[in-house]
């Protein structure tokens, strides 16, 4: 009797897993694409194309204003510095209404570095010396403490940047910088030194 009554206990627990399922799947259709979409270019999804750096082939400065001058060097003598560089690599400056290819801007700042120093003279040996019964044989080996030293050092620091005229984005920039000199020779030559340096890796390869 009991074997029947769990059977049917069983069969009746089938019978309710047996009903309806609440959670129903279903799938709606994509919705259609948005007429733009096939005259849609996604330029992220793919690499930006290598820039041609020898389409630029003349220049002007940014806002039409000078590079800043310091007190120990005034605005023109840092334009001749960077004019002379760019004209080196062929980029030619404009002096009309015409649309230049490139806008220049540059920057000069005298910076103070901490240098160090160090002084070692090396080690040296000794075969001989005095001792209580006179002159004799002697062995040994003497040494220097390494020194070391830090002082101060002024550099003219030069910022150079490049713009797209068209886009006006950024497209090259650099900085280097050299020592600072006393006269003022001195200081043209640092300068046109400086700005060597940074416009040196101009164009990129």
């Amino acid at each position: 009797m009991k074997s029947r009554s769990g059977l049917l206990l069983i069969c009746l627990g089938l019978a309710a897993c047996e009903g309806t399922n609440p959670y129903v799947a279903s799938s709606n259709p994509m919705p259609p694409a948005p007429p733009q979409a096939a005259n849609t270019f996604d330029r992220s999804a793919y690499p930006a194309p290598a820039r041609d750096y020898g389409r630029y082939r003349s220049w002007a400065w940014l806002d039409g204003h000078l590079p800043p001058g310091t007190s120990w060097a005034d605005s023109e003598q840092v334009a001749e510095a960077v004019s002379s560089a760019l004209d080196q690599r062929g980029l030619r400056p404009l002096h009309d209404n015409r649309p230049a290819d490139l806008f220049v801007s540059a920057d000069l700042r005298l910076e103070t570095r901490l240098r160090q120093v160090q002084d070692d003279y090396g080690a040296y040996g000794g075969y001989g010396g005095y001792n209580r019964y006179g002159y004799g044989p002697g062995y040994g080996v003497y040494g220097s403490v390494p020194v070391v030293r830090t002082y101060s050092e002024q550099v003219v620091v030069v910022h150079v940047n490049l713009f797209d005229a068209q886009s006006g984005q950024p497209i090259w920039s650099s900085s280097a910088e050299t020592s600072h000199r006393g006269t003022q020779s001195q200081q043209v030559d640092a300068i046109r030194e400086a700005v060597e340096k940074a416009m040196s890796a101009y164009p990129p390869s």
